[in-house]
């Protein structure tokens, strides 16, 4: 337990910055899974479910919450799943 406001007041800024940065996470996972299955399965909306995962990984590294070279290597391997699909579609 902190023993001052100072400490007490740091703990509860964490708390709140916790919950934030797992709720942000885990919207970022849910959107990645979904991109992820829709250019798999070859979908005619891979390409905006894809969008929206580049989105959210985009606020997730502006927020912090990831690193932005994190967000970059999940954007590129997202581009060229999607890329890669498209190329074998035709």
């Amino acid at each position: 337990m902190a023993n001052t406001d100072l400490s007490n007041r740091a703990a509860r800024s964490s708390r709140r910055k916790r919950l934030r940065n797992r709720l942000v996470r885990r919207s970022l996972k849910t959107y990645l899974v979904k991109a992820r299955s829709a250019v798999a399965a070859g979908n005619e909306s891979a390409y905006q479910r894809t969008m929206i995962a580049v989105s959210s990984v985009d606020r997730a590294a502006s927020k912090g919450v990831i690193h932005k070279n994190k967000a970059a290597r999940l954007k590129s391997a997202l581009m060229s799943n999607l890329n890669r699909e498209q190329q074998a579609t035709g």
